[in-house]
């Protein structure tokens, strides 16, 4: 999905260099990297709370420290900087995953409610996003507002992936392997709604990058638990050294070759 919408004229521009986009286009590496981000960020949390001992809450006070100050970071960028930009992506994913775990555990609200809660934050989200912008397109993201309502609109994306994959996987009772499986084949009908029935770009954009959130996990899962309990038994510290170590060659391209920069387009 490297072309979400179509080309728009780019910004008008006052000063004497070009305005570039503040997140990256959609390539192949975008989505590689995203479920790299996605898994990792399933295992490490895992491994924070429960190997580590700190339980959820410490967890998540801890994780949503380590958010805001690489956010801090990232909005103070004028262009796409590939480490500062998927250093976030990873940490909002373990961060919006904890708010579910929390909502759920600590707090006794179901996975029904939080899902359903979810699609509303996220859909008024969106609302107010375009009502205030007049504009959805990922390839104009160049003031603090804008780039405001993207991450917001990520993390409501991860709570949602977590609330809505973890009720599908108990009511189902699907495996590892099996709902990877199937959050994959959502994935594909997808990509073929956009890519042959010509479906939204910014609707296939978002529903990919919900479903990719639980695809990420149920094999990150599969990995990191034991067998006893239908994984594979790497354990969740060798399945996030793995992914960290492949989250970084892909960054380390993507910085080399300038992969996902771009200029801003749109008003």
């Amino acid at each position: 999905m490297s072309h979400i919408l179509e080309a728009e004229a780019r910004p008008a521009n006052s000063g004497s260099g070009p305005i570039y986009n503040r997140v990256p286009q959609v390539t192949p590496d975008f989505w590689i990297v995203k479920l790299l981000a996605v898994t990792v960020g399933e295992t490490a949390a895992d491994y924070i709370a429960v190997n580590l001992g700190l339980g959820l809450s410490a967890t998540s006070a801890i994780m949503s420290g380590f958010l805001i100050a690489a956010l801090v970071l990232q909005f103070a960028q004028r262009k796409y900087v590939p480490w500062i930009y998927w250093l976030a992506v990873v940490l909002i994913s373990v961060v919006g995953t904890l708010i579910t775990d929390n909502l759920v555990d600590n707090l006794g609200y179901s996975l029904e409610s939080t899902t359903i809660g979810f699609s509303i934050a996220l859909a008024a989200t969106f609302g107010l996003w375009y009502a205030v912008e007049k504009t959805l397109s990922i390839h104009s993201i160049y003031t603090f507002r804008r780039e405001a309502f993207y991450w917001l609109a990520i993390l409501f994306t991860f709570a949602l992936g977590t609330a809505a994959g973890d009720l599908v996987a108990e009511g189902l009772s699907l495996g590892y392997l099996s709902a990877g499986i199937a959050y994959s084949a959502v994935i594909g009908i997808i990509a073929l709604a956009y890519f042959v029935f010509k479906v939204n770009g910014i609707l296939a954009f978002w529903l990919a990058y919900i479903f990719t959130r639980p695809m990420g996990a149920s094999f990150g899962d599969l990995l990191s638990q034991a067998r006893a309990d239908g994984g594979l038994g790497l354990g969740t510290t060798i399945t996030s050294l793995i992914f960290l170590a492949l989250i970084a060659l892909v960054v380390v391209y993507m910085t080399r070759s300038h992969d996902g920069e771009e200029y801003a387009r749109g008003k």
